[in-house]
């Protein structure tokens, strides 16, 4: 496997990505540990793919990921290829009985505290830097702020510190750094039209909310991105599972069981999928790519299994017939 992957621009950035990215959440023992051989081994998967383009963030392990990702790279020096990561938490060392569960197995011993100001957002750059010295972070990414992660007024306060110092901090990341480009790493639709209207955003990567089942996107925010040439990658494109392994039993959507009526919309994908041949995982890894305003779409996974299945997914045929009724599916 090698150079399989093409490239698109992400947004007004000049900055190509590969259509297919990988997102290195998994490698911070994300529900279950991942040996630092099999980190490699899922990053040489990666790297021979010709995917060029990987997301990272602090909170991914607690440093964990992005420890990995920087150990890695370290050995890609001179290389073409683009790093993301997140601001929005920085990462205070505790004891270990202090350590939080957040699904992560055996992280580092740290403790991630949100904190979207100026300062905040200068030290998990800082922060960052210091785990991954030899890959330079091409893209900033703000990271879980919106109303559904946060209360409404503890995210009223996130805001304001982003308007108040946050955005001066991007801005003087930009202009100082070999940052080239911010943006937002959310779940939630509202917020990124919220912000888009008070900065001048780069590039979204929006997770679960545009994808063959959950078109939430569609009502306003792609037009938004198309007037103001926002980029898009796009996370999430199995809604936690469901649209890889269809409406089985204990499927999950969103974080939660899918409810029975989830369940049905995703047997019509389903079926629809298998009258054209094609395989459900397939069609929802590539939908978001009939858009021209998506760049990449992201997988994670800490299997060189699951990752290979993926990479094959990118070079199969699908007709055109098939999206118009998947839109119809989905869309009622």
């Amino acid at each position: 496997m090698s150079n399989q992957i093409s490239k698109r621009l992400l947004g007004k950035t000049g900055i190509e990505l590969s259509e297919l990215s990988f997102g290195v959440s998994s490698l911070g023992n994300l529900y279950r540990a991942v040996s630092d051989e099999e980190a490699v081994d899922v990053l040489d998967a990666v790297w021979n793919a010709g995917i060029r383009y990987m997301d990272v963030a602090p909170h991914y392990g607690f440093g964990l990921a992005e420890t990995r990702l920087g150990r890695y790279l370290a050995g890609k020096k001179n290389e073409d290829y683009v790093v993301s990561t997140k601001v929005g938490r920085i990462l205070e060392p505790v004891d270990a009985c202090d350590v939080p569960d957040f699904g992560f197995v055996d992280p580092l011993q740290n403790r991630p505290v949100f904190d979207y100001s100026y300062d905040g957002i200068m030290r998990s750059y800082e922060q960052s830097l210091s785990r991954m010295p030899d890959a330079p972070v091409r893209i900033l990414y703000i990271h879980d702020i919106g109303e559904d992660t946060h209360s409404k007024e503890e995210n009223a306060r996130h805001v304001r510190d982003l308007l108040e110092g946050g955005f001066k901090a991007l801005d003087e990341l930009k202009s100082t750094t070999e940052v080239s480009a911010v943006g937002l790493g959310v779940n939630e639709v509202e917020i990124c039209l919220q912000l888009a209207k008070e900065y001048d955003l780069d590039a979204l990567l929006l997770a679960g909310r545009y994808t063959l089942l959950d078109r939430s996107a569609e009502n306003e925010l792609l037009d938004v991105c198309k007037q103001r040439n926002i980029g898009l990658v796009i996370g999430g494109v199995f809604n936690s599972g469901i649209l890889a392994t269809g409406a089985v039993p204990g499927a999950y959507y969103n974080y939660e069981p899918a409810t029975p009526e989830i369940c049905d919309k995703v047997n019509a994908l389903d079926a629809a999928c298998k009258e054209h041949d094609v395989k459900l995982a397939t069609a929802s890894l590539r939908f978001a790519l009939n858009s021209d305003l998506v760049a990449s779409v992201l997988v994670g996974t800490g299997r060189v299994s699951s990752l290979k299945r993926s990479i094959d997914a990118m070079q199969e045929t699908i007709p055109d017939a098939l999206w118009p009724i998947c839109d119809e599916i989905a869309r009622a």
